[in-house]
């Protein structure tokens, strides 16, 4: 199908189905009294979503799916990913997700699944992954920039874990040689950084947003000093909005617990980046909240655990 021909009734009525189908599969993921019927329903919600993604044109297929389920596109159009999870009875937390992008030398889209080894990554700020080898997790916004002639889609992603700790994420990704590469060298001064991770107290209150703020900045100015020859040195402070990444830094709330991240809470501490020729680079001064329209649509997190989810009284973080 060309750019700009309307898709047809019977193209409009196979997506719908797909749709559909899915809501009824995600409810079950959410809903379901057993840890065996919620992987069972994800497994075919995995299947179910892949053969929709095959469909001519589904890249241009705009999805209505309940919040339990991230769907987010890049506004290039060339990069999507849906993102959901598993709770455990015990718990723990086990992530399903499917990327689709603009595969460039083939010259169409393509999709792959991604596979959450969360428990078996080593080095989680630093090493690049792949879809094969995920670090887990539900997207709840997505970041489009550039640097030099490539095309970086940034995520904020969440993960519940498990009883005792959250995980949230700072995520880089592109596409090299036709494959997703988790992970990139765009934070400045952070030679071996390929994301951020903050994990913490699972009932501590840890912020990650996308968000226009406002940043103080201070300029030293010589001014003369009235009635005499002398000059002084002044520091003027000039404000301006800008649009970062701003989050909480954490940090053990116990002394000697450093890497036991139960014990990790925020410290007081907003720390923001802000993307400045081709890097994400670390603000300070960034000045409490400003309202902003999000890039993408605001996402739930999850509660601990699933049967009880409900669609129409989701929990606030």
């Amino acid at each position: 199908m060309a750019v700009g021909v309307v898709a047809t009734a019977q193209d409009k009525a196979l997506m719908q189905s797909y749709q559909s189908r899915l809501t009824r599969l995600i409810e079950r993921i959410a809903g379901a009294p057993t840890d065996n019927e919620r992987y069972l329903a994800s497994e075919e919600a995995v299947q179910l979503l892949s053969k929709a993604l095959e469909e001519e044109d589904s890249e241009r297929w705009k999805w209505q799916l309940p919040d339990y389920v991230s769907v987010l596109t890049a506004p290039d159009g060339k990069f999507r990913i849906f993102s959901w999870a598993v709770i455990r009875d015990d718990g723990e937390f086990e992530c399903f997700g499917i990327v689709q992008y603009y595969d460039e030398k083939e010259e169409e889209f393509v999709y792959r699944l991604l596979n959450d080894k969360s428990e078996e990554i080593m080095n989680r700020e630093e090493t690049v992954l792949t879809a094969d080898n995920w670090l887990g997790a539900i997207y709840q916004e997505l970041i489009q920039v550039t640097a030099g002639d490539r095309t970086y889609y940034t995520l904020l992603g969440w993960n519940g874990v498990d009883n005792i700790t959250d995980r949230k994420m700072i995520e880089p990704v592109w596409i090299k040689g036709g494959e997703p590469q988790f992970g990139a060298p765009l934070f400045r001064r952070m030679r071996n950084q390929r994301r951020v991770v903050l994990e913490y107290a699972n009932d501590a209150m840890v912020s990650l947003s996308y968000e226009t703020q406002t940043v103080q900045e201070v300029e030293h100015k010589r001014e003369k000093v009235k009635g005499t020859n002398r000059s002084r040195t002044v520091d003027v402070v000039k404000e301006h909005k800008e649009k970062m990444i701003i989050f909480d830094e954490v940090e053990a709330q116990i002394p000697g617990m450093e890497g036991l991240y139960q014990y990790y809470v925020p410290s007081g501490t907003e720390l923001a980046y802000a993307f400045v020729d081709g890097k994400w680079e670390l603000r300070n001064g960034a000045q409490g909240r400003l309202t902003d329209k999000k890039l993408n649509k605001d996402f739930t997190p999850l509660p601990k655990t699933a049967p009880s989810y409900n669609f129409e009284e989701r929990p606030k973080n």
